[in-house]
């Protein structure tokens, strides 16, 4: 890894064979794979090319901003680290890494209940930045309820709740290769650090790790998870709540009906139902729903800058990269900030070239779908 100069890196497809080559296969396909045959996960990189940006000509583009705000706090950009657990299959600093990366950037990071360090030190690791929670609700309400409070103390600022993952999809390429990231140690530090886990589940501290993976495991997923417990979480906290997952009109509305605070366009990266529709796809119709009454967040298949705008101009408000900075990963924290310097200096010029000075702009009026 060391003999890699990551200032030569600059093409995307580049990162993704460079990690590729350093991680073990297990590792590599589990962060690169899809569910069943991966056809929602290649369709939400794919779908960008059924869209063409129409750029504005003969505008003054010498002083421009990538600036945004959200709930009243500026930005620097709309780009947002979405949460990715098990980060310690990736590299030994794990979310570590990305969180100090997304902090020098002042680039928002989104941290995973299914992480390999635990909320609180994931806060220390980016002291400045904004950063949200993304909740797996786990089968037990008082652990859930204790992961938000521990998230309050620890300086997080929004609840993102994800709700797409009632079960597992069908990862074939890890079912291939009987490759688990809990079988790894990596994603339980949440748990085990809980105090309501460790007193319902783990009295007997036993530190044995199948039988610790046999006591979380049950945990992650919820299959009972309704609009209705949504509602009682925004009892629970004084925290913004954001739901991850909505990609049907319907469940937009009832979005705003349960006073949700934002929503997140997202499929999973194609992990959870392949054949789903891709999350560039179902964007206009959320858009049309929701926005200028709750924040957009947009979550698939970004690659470029000229991606980031094509979903701003779909409707979205900010944008989430996921496999984009875990491929960065494979080379620590400088491997993650590298690579989002890169995009963000492509959104900068991408910008620019669409005739546009501020994100602000950016709308419905610069882009068209291919006929």
């Amino acid at each position: 890894m060391g003999s890699v100069d990551l200032s030569t890196l600059k093409v995307v497809e580049e990162w993704e064979r460079k990690a590729k080559e350093i991680l073990p296969k297990g590792a590599y396909d589990y962060v690169n794979s899809g569910s069943g045959k991966e056809e929602t996960s290649t369709k939400n990189v794919q779908v960008f090319s059924k869209w063409s940006l129409v750029p504005r000509m003969l505008r003054n583009v010498k002083t421009s901003s990538l600036a945004t705000k959200l709930w009243g706090v500026t930005l620097a950009t709309p780009v947002m680290l979405a949460p990715v657990g098990f980060q310690t299959v990736i590299h030994p600093s794990g979310e570590l890494a990305a969180a100090k990366a997304s902090d020098k950037l002042g680039i928002p990071y989104i941290t995973s209940t299914v992480s390999s360090y635990n909320i609180e030190a994931i806060a220390l690791a980016a002291p400045t930045t904004p950063k949200f929670f993304q909740l797996y609700w786990p089968g037990d309400d008082e652990i859930a309820v204790s992961f938000v409070r521990r998230a309050e103390q620890s300086g997080y600022t929004a609840i993102v709740l994800t709700v797409d993952t009632s079960v597992i999809g069908y990862r074939e390429r890890d079912l291939q290769n009987q490759y688990f990231p809990l079988r790894q140690g990596a994603g339980m530090a949440n748990y085990l650090s809980d105090p309501i886990f460790q007193k319902k589940y783990n009295a007997e501290g036993s530190n044995e790790q199948t039988e610790l993976i046999g006591k979380i495991a049950p945990l992650i997923f919820n299959q009972t998870l309704t609009w209705e417990k949504v509602a009682w979480l925004k009892t629970k906290t004084s925290l913004p709540v954001i739901i991850k997952g909505i990609l049907h009109p319907a469940d937009a509305k009832l979005a705003k009906a349960y006073g949700v605070d934002g929503v997140v366009v997202s499929n999973h990266g194609g992990r959870q139902l392949d054949g789903a529709i891709s999350s560039l796809e179902a964007l206009p119709a959320i858009a049309k729903e929701l926005k200028g009454e709750m924040p957009i967040f947009f979550d698939g298949g970004i690659r470029r800058g000229s991606d980031i705008i094509k979903a701003l101009a779909l409707g979205a408000d900010f944008v989430c990269v996921g496999r984009l900075y875990a491929y960065g990963l494979a080379f620590g924290v400088e491997g993650v900030y590298t690579v989002l310097k890169n995009l963000i200096s492509d959104l900068d010029v991408s910008l620019a070239l669409t005739g546009v000075t501020s994100i602000s702009e950016v709308d419905d009026t610069i882009i068209v779908k291919n006929t």
